[in-house]
């Protein structure tokens, strides 16, 4: 999870490549208006949202047990409830880094259709994993490999803490 340009899908792959399971990139799971919103600058509202969290979550309830990485933006709490409502034993990787940091990677990114203008309000709508919630945050610094170094440890941390209750 995290705002765009974050490396979701980039560090989203070499992930699962790592745990040696499937990935999905979230995008996919969008509808084709969603898309043409997005790409026209306009964001998503939670009406456009819902049918997106619930395809992801259906993928994620299917993994169940035999693992998989998926990535998508999960910006508010109750995008990662419902999320959870249908696949409970997800984890979520909440990727964060400065602002200017992911300004100057979407002013190098093409071909995506989320535009670079919707960057501030990303940001203004996250809401970072709660203590409550099981999922750890990672800073994006870095090549896409040590960030996913990263989030292996950190993953790997959360199950041992888990293991030894």
């Amino acid at each position: 999870m995290g705002v765009t340009g974050t490396g979701k899908t980039t560090v989203g792959v070499l992930l699962a490549a790592q745990l040696g399971v499937p990935y999905a990139e979230g995008d996919d799971f969008h509808t084709r208006a969603g898309i043409a919103k997005m790409s026209s600058g306009e964001p998503l509202t939670d009406t456009d949202r819902w049918p997106w969290l619930d395809r992801i979550g259906a993928w994620a309830s299917e993994r169940a047990g035999l693992g998989g990485v998926i990535s998508g933006s999960a910006l508010h709490r109750a995008y990662r409830d419902r999320v959870r409502a249908t696949a409970p034993g997800v984890v979520f990787v909440h990727l964060a880094g400065d602002r200017e940091l992911i300004r100057e990677r979407l002013a190098r990114r093409q071909g995506h259709f989320m535009r670079p203008e919707l960057l501030d309000s990303q940001l203004a709508e996250l809401e970072p994993l709660e203590p409550d919630e099981t999922g750890v945050t990672v800073d994006v610094s870095g090549p896409p490999e040590e960030v996913t170094d990263r989030v292996v440890a950190a993953l790997r941390d959360l199950w041992d803490s888990a293991a030894e209750r």
